[in-house]
């Protein structure tokens, strides 16, 4: 199943952007980190405009899952049989939206399958899309029953 990072904000070659792409670039089936801007203010029309770009960036016959704050926190367990899940049903893919900083419009929230949260602590956007490549990257070798992941 290939995986995707949907997200706001270029990464302009940060380390943590570079962080990102490696892990995404391990994946066993492939994966991507599709990068959209808007150029609105901030504000309502900003976050609309973003989650638009998002869904027009979600790969065809994709399940969509949007980070927040607000959303269900996963252990790397759970995010692994989540992803099985989708791909025993039919996925060939899998998108993980991050919205900018004023969070997700409610268009991109009402089409999302699920909401994961990675605790209550806001971390910074690029931080965010490398440690979410990681567990997109520890979930992909759980479910092939690869050492990487030893857990308790």
């Amino acid at each position: 199943m290939q995986l995707f990072i949907l997200a706001v904000g270029k990464g302009r070659g940060s380390a943590e952007s570079r962080l990102a792409e490696d892990w995404i670039g391990r994946l066993p089936d492939g994966g991507q980190i599709v990068e959209i801007e808007s150029k609105f203010p901030a504000g309502v029309k900003r976050t609309n405009d973003e989650g638009a770009r998002l869904l027009r960036a979600l790969p065809s016959a994709s399940v969509l899952a949007i980070l927040d704050p607000r959303g269900k926190d996963h252990s790397s367990e759970e995010l692994a049989a989540l992803i099985g899940d989708w791909r025993d049903s039919g996925y060939t893919s899998a998108a993980f939206a991050i919205g900018g900083a004023d969070g997700h419009a409610t268009d991109i929230r009402q089409k999302a399958q699920r909401i994961i949260s990675f605790g209550r602590a806001t971390w910074p956007h690029m931080l965010c899309r490398a440690m979410l490549a990681e567990q997109l990257y520890r979930a992909s070798m759980i479910i092939a029953g690869h050492p990487y992941h030893r857990g308790n």
